[in-house]
């Protein structure tokens, strides 16, 4: 989605036409934890009390990212969360500053278009085959803790397609492992199981690592500021997980952004291999 020349007065019209822009402290959510008690002390001896089962405070906590310390909320007059995103991983890791003002804007504009931007899920259509993801991952301690999931919903193309999955990683430090599994597909947890080597389970560059995603597709090892693509040829519409986690070679604890089009194109009658990863 191309929104053309931005200048700051288009951006700011787009803006004052369509948002109103607050500020909502964590710590007042219960987010902080080393303030849960303190802020509830304080209440009970002001008085004043905070509802946090209010539709409004649900929608914000709904859409936390964790480990951000500003999130970027749209949410609709009805207190429906439309779209969320990590705006300072967002803007540190776009490739150029000059991205910055479009990207927003097409982060604003697919949340009105109800294509709920960061919320995990993507619905494809003949219509809109393709839409734009922005979201983060991390390099878990243990390898199967801490998964991104990106929900893919292709059943509208009931003669399939190829899905292709162009990813774009930020500039952090870490290095992102992104794998498509079958929607059905149960994530790999931290219990080892029975008649499996432990150390190789929670060994990334282990067969048996390979084999709890089976993955029907997967590009390993995008580097910060890098880019990698990962396409799958299906036969009938179906869901998809897109899993994201970090390459623990980069360092344990790291957190980066990515941006991904995820795509749909029809067949067209050319003789087409089932799935293949670009790396």
């Amino acid at each position: 989605m191309r929104t053309g020349v931005l200048s700051k007065n288009n951006i700011i019209d787009f803006l004052n036409e369509n948002f109103i822009n607050t500020w909502v402290e964590n710590a007042e959510l219960g987010r902080t934890g080393s303030l849960q008690a303190p802020i509830a002390k304080r209440r009970e001896r002001e008085g004043i009390s905070f509802n946090t089962n209010h539709s409004l405070a649900k929608s914000i906590m709904k859409g936390w990212v964790k480990g951000s310390p500003v999130d970027c909320f749209v949410i609709s007059h009805d207190f429906e969360l439309m779209g969320s995103v990590d705006f300072n991983e967002f803007l540190d890791n776009m490739e150029k500053p000059e991205d910055e003002p479009e990207m927003y804007m097409v982060f604003l504009k697919d949340s009105l278009n109800d294509k709920r931007p960061g919320l995990g899920d993507t619905i494809l259509t003949p219509e809109q085959p393709s839409q734009n993801v922005l979201d983060t991952f991390r390099t878990p301690e243990l390898v199967h803790q801490d998964y991104t999931v990106v929900f893919i919903d292709t059943t509208a193309f009931q003669n399939g397609g190829t899905l292709t999955i162009d990813i774009n990683v930020g500039k952090d430090n870490a290095i992102g492992i992104f794998q498509l599994l079958d929607g059905s597909k149960k994530l790999p947890t931290e219990n080892v199981p029975d008649g499996v080597d432990p150390e190789a389970w929670n060994n990334q560059d282990s067969e048996e690592y390979m084999k709890a995603f089976d993955a029907l597709a997967k590009v390993w090892g995008i580097f910060p500021g890098q880019t990698g693509k990962i396409a799958y040829q299906f036969d009938q519409g179906k869901l998809f997980k897109l899993c994201a986690t970090g390459d623990q070679w980069g360092g344990i604890g790291g957190i980066n952004a990515f941006h991904a089009t995820v795509s749909v194109e029809t067949k067209d009658g050319r003789d087409e291999s089932m799935s293949e990863t670009l790396e």
